[in-house]
């Protein structure tokens, strides 16, 4: 039997409307968002709140969104201690990533983390060495030194890769998040958790809501403060090297 004419043009209704669905899907957009310190550009004090370091991510919460992973950089992730600092400071991994701490300075460091996100204790290792951690959960990692106070990063593991770090004017970009329904969390260096939970809220991304908005902080309350892994006062006078093996 012939299909007729208005049977054909139904089918090719019906083929466009799930063409156009598909494409739909495959859609992705450029998201922003923007935080905001205490005392806004311009002011007086701003030299001295300055954008805290942020990063802001969302997690899908619609069933079957197609996102591109993460690709690591080439070399892998690496926290250097060089000059009694570790560089970078803020370190963002896809969770289950391996970081690798290397020791360029010619004396011993004790890299450690006993807050929430990946607990480790690496030990004493000397100049040269490298010593390596996976961060096997999502979670935020606030890594020192056993011996030098001064030191300090964070590891933010996490299990989508749409994230971004804020820039020097607090600004969020996100690029080829599909559209959908998500969970967004934010992370600002020395806010307590009960802040930062303020902020985790449900967005739906779409062709007209691409735009986050500003988050507002109330305060900045600066990088975190903590003792050795003993739960003891660092040292005034730290010892820095130590004697090789007998």
């Amino acid at each position: 039997m012939t299909p007729t004419l208005k049977t054909i043009r139904r089918w090719a209704a019906a083929l466009a409307f799930c063409s156009a669905v598909a494409a739909a899907a495959q859609q992705s957009f450029d998201v922003t968002a923007r935080v905001q310190p205490p005392h806004p550009p311009g002011s007086a004090k701003q030299h001295d709140s300055g954008i805290p370091q942020a990063v802001l991510w969302l997690k899908p919460l619609t069933p079957g969104v197609a996102i591109a992973p993460t690709i690591p950089p080439r070399g892998g992730y690496t926290l250097l201690q060089k000059n009694k600092m570790f560089s970078p400071h803020l370190l963002v991994v896809p969770a289950g990533s391996v970081v690798m701490f290397p020791n360029a300075d010619p004396f011993f460091h004790n890299v450690f983390s006993l807050f929430d996100g990946q607990r480790f204790d690496l030990g004493l290792y000397e100049a040269g060495k490298t010593k390596a951690v996976t961060f096997s959960r999502e979670g935020v990692s606030y890594i020192f030194c056993n011996i030098h106070s001064e030191m300090s990063a964070v590891v933010i593991s996490l299990a989508t890769p749409l994230y971004s770090v804020a820039d020097t004017d607090g600004g969020f970009h996100l690029h080829a998040v599909p559209p959908g329904d998500y969970e967004m969390h934010l992370w600002v260096e020395g806010e307590p958790q009960a802040l930062l939970d303020r902020w985790v809220q449900h967005v739906r991304i779409s062709p007209s809501n691409r735009n986050l908005g500003t988050i507002m902080l109330d305060s900045l309350a600066g990088p975190v403060q903590h003792e050795n892994k003993f739960g003891q006062p660092y040292d005034r006078d730290p010892k820095t090297t130590y004697p090789g093996p007998p």
